[in-house]
């Protein structure tokens, strides 16, 4: 017979001999048909009932991701935000209207016929609890079949909120309750996450443990009291979430409820034993994360309870420091009413008022300066005044000096070092900062513009900033500072000015030596050859003598006449030494000068100058001057003199 070696594929089973039919040799073809059909339906059936009733070891509550990487349902993997896969089932015929014929001998089903499918995912997501009956029932491997994330149906139905989801495969699959993802995400977890209260509230009744934290330590717990939901934290708690375990960083539910400012959660977490002082690896408690964000009524609430306001994290910094340097003026206010300790430094040295002060957080300001110990800030090794110059905040400059701190507060020298200038006055940061309104501020208060290694005014000076040259003048800067690191024979304000001849006559009016500038080592004897070397970035290059590698140098001091050989200024060396040589008396031009005089036949009356006889008007100038002083020369308008001399003494045409 032909049905002797009939095989039916696919879901027909595998093939089957001759023997199998020996009983069933005297029916027909369409009789045996028949029969086989009805036996392959049979054993279909049988084995769904198999699967539910023993479920695979990865359907066990305690199974790991990992064990997915080896399964044959890593075929169909998926992620929460991508595009999802299809999962294949059966299901009734999409167009009732049209049924297919009833299976008959005359009518035989196909066994490679296509059956019609639809997406998982949205089933679930939609909420079409038919579809997904049927799921369970005819195609229940589909349930768990993991995405990238280690996501299957039951986190799915979690993340959407699709309680009545979770109703119907918790009741196929009860065990898969703590299923977890690949980073370990519990169903349980995604619902706190999304704030899906039933979903929580179901999972919890079937056994859901709220313990169970994801890669980064986080528990439903936490989660829900970073978003906060005050109904989820009730229901965990109900169960038995844990208010002591804490995520990879520290942060226990206490962290998460005070920095949102949920007291009602701060409140249940606490009546489950939550510590009030539980640190984080930064040594940040509840109490200064709720400082830190600027949460007023959870502060205000764990004041209450007794906590310790004063708590310090591992950097130093207090909740005071910190709500200082973020700009909560709310939350300053209530630490100083209830006594905070302003006082109190960071490991840095750095006071609440330093930080409100860099910052720019002027209310804080005016509320830390009368709780803040000046003791305390010139232990710090800076002053208030350095940031307030620094970051050019000059009206909290204005109420810092109104405050009586000392504008002559100088950095410690650690801190000094910092810079490279070396700086360490508050002036210098202004002057530094071309701010002309800040450095006339701390100068009417008293600061003396001579204190730091490198003059201010040298910094006015080579920038050829008038004003603020002016200003440093007259309130006493020495015209006649050095630089340590690039010494010369004549005054620093000379080498950095000489681009500037508005700027050199100016300092030359007002007692800047002039007459070091001709004093020549080598007179009208011939120069040895120059060598130029750099000394330093942002300075003119300096000259040096050249001389045999085991000689030492002749002179280490930089002269005039060397100096004014560097090639961007030779081109003005005439009318420099014209300038200067208004200013001196009896001086001879050394041979160096001289040639650059020769160099040029429009500066041949420089050297005319140069020569005696001077006039004895000049003479008596220069003499007067030198009786006046350089002191009151700088305020040579206010002395008691005829109005003539004085324009005579200050140069002024006419005279």
């Amino acid at each position: 017979m032909a049905v002797a070696s009939m095989s039916m594929p696919g879901r027909m089973g595998t093939p089957r001999g001759l023997d199998d039919y020996s009983l069933y040799s005297a029916l027909s073809d369409e009789e045996l048909m028949q029969l086989v059909i009805e036996r392959s339906l049979t054993e279909e059936h049988n084995s769904i009932n198999a699967i539910q009733s023993s479920p695979p070891v990865y359907w066990q509550p305690n199974y790991q991701p990992n064990q997915f990487t080896t399964n044959e349902f890593m075929t169909n993997v998926r992620h929460p935000s991508a595009t999802r896969h299809m999962y294949d089932f059966p299901r009734a015929n999409p167009n009732p209207a049209n049924p297919p014929p009833n299976p008959s001998p005359a009518n035989p089903p196909l066994a490679d016929q296509i059956i019609d499918v639809r997406p998982l995912v949205p089933v679930i997501e939609n909420g079409d609890l038919k579809a997904l009956k049927e799921i369970v029932k005819c195609n229940p491997k589909s349930l768990f079949v993991p995405n990238e994330d280690g996501w299957i149906s039951l986190h799915e139905a979690a993340y959407y909120g699709q309680e009545e989801c979770l109703k119907i495969i918790l009741r196929a699959h009860p065990g898969i309750v703590n299923t977890c993802g690949t980073c370990n995400q519990t169903p349980l977890l995604l619902a706190a996450i999304f704030h899906h209260v039933n979903c929580v509230e179901c999972l919890l009744d079937r056994g859901a443990n709220p313990n169970i934290a994801n890669n980064d330590g986080e528990t439903p717990l936490l989660k829900a009291c970073g978003k906060p939901n005050a109904e989820i934290v009730d229901h965990l708690l109900k169960y038995g979430a844990s208010v002591h375990k804490a995520c990879v960083q520290g942060l226990t539910p206490l962290h998460e409820a005070a920095g949102h400012d949920n007291v009602e959660i701060c409140q249940m977490l606490l009546d489950a034993g939550a510590k009030l002082n539980a640190a984080n690896i930064y040594g940040i408690d509840p109490f200064f994360t709720a400082a830190q964000n600027g949460r007023v009524e959870v502060l205000s609430f764990l004041i209450s309870k007794g906590v310790d306001m004063n708590c310090q994290a591992c950097d130093g910094a207090t909740p005071l420091y910190e709500s200082s340097k973020n700009g909560h003026k709310e939350v300053v206010e209530l630490l100083l009413s209830q006594k905070a300790d302003a006082n109190r430094a960071t490991k840095s040295g750095l006071l609440p008022l330093h930080v409100a002060v860099q910052k720019g957080h002027f209310d804080i300001v005016s509320m830390l300066i009368p709780a803040t110990s000046k003791a305390k800030v010139q232990c710090s090794g800076i002053s208030p005044l350095h940031l307030a110059a620094e970051h050019n905040r000059d009206w909290i400059l204005e109420v810092l000096i109104k405050g009586g701190y000392d504008v002559n507060l100088q950095l410690a020298e650690d801190r000094s070092k910092m810079y490279e200038d070396r700086r360490s006055t508050a002036l210098y940061f202004a002057v530094a900062n071309n701010n002309l309104e800040a450095a006339e501020m701390l100068l009417e208060a008293g600061a003396n513009p001579n204190l730091d290694m490198f003059n201010p005014l040298l910094i006015a000076v080579r920038r050829g900033c008038m004003e603020m040259i002016t200003v440093l003048v007259e309130h006493g800067a020495n015209m006649n500072a050095s630089i340590l690191t690039h010494p010369c024979s004549f005054p620093a304000v000379v080498m950095l000015g000489m681009k500037y001849s508005q700027i050199l006559k100016y300092l030359m009016d007002n007692g800047c030596d002039a007459l070091s500038c001709f004093d020549c080592t080598y007179g009208s004897k011939p120069h040895p050859p120059l060598k130029t070397l750099s000394r330093g970035r942002g300075f003119t290059e300096t000259l040096r003598y050249a001389t045999d590698e085991d000689e030492a140098p002749i002179n280490m001091y930089i002269q005039f006449c060397e100096m004014i050989n560097d090639p961007t200024i030779s081109c003005w060396a005439g009318p420099i030494i014209d300038t200067l040589l208004d200013y001196v008396g009896h001086v001879k031009l050394c041979s160096r000068l001289i040639e650059h005089l020769d160099s040029n036949h429009d500066w041949a009356g420089i050297k005319v100058k140069a020569m005696p006889p001077y006039s004895l008007m000049k003479l008596c100038r220069l003499k007067i001057r030198q009786q006046v002083g350089i002191p009151r020369l700088r305020h040579i308008d206010t002395l008691p003199l005829p109005p003539i001399l004085i324009k005579f003494l200050n140069y002024k045409k006419g005279d």
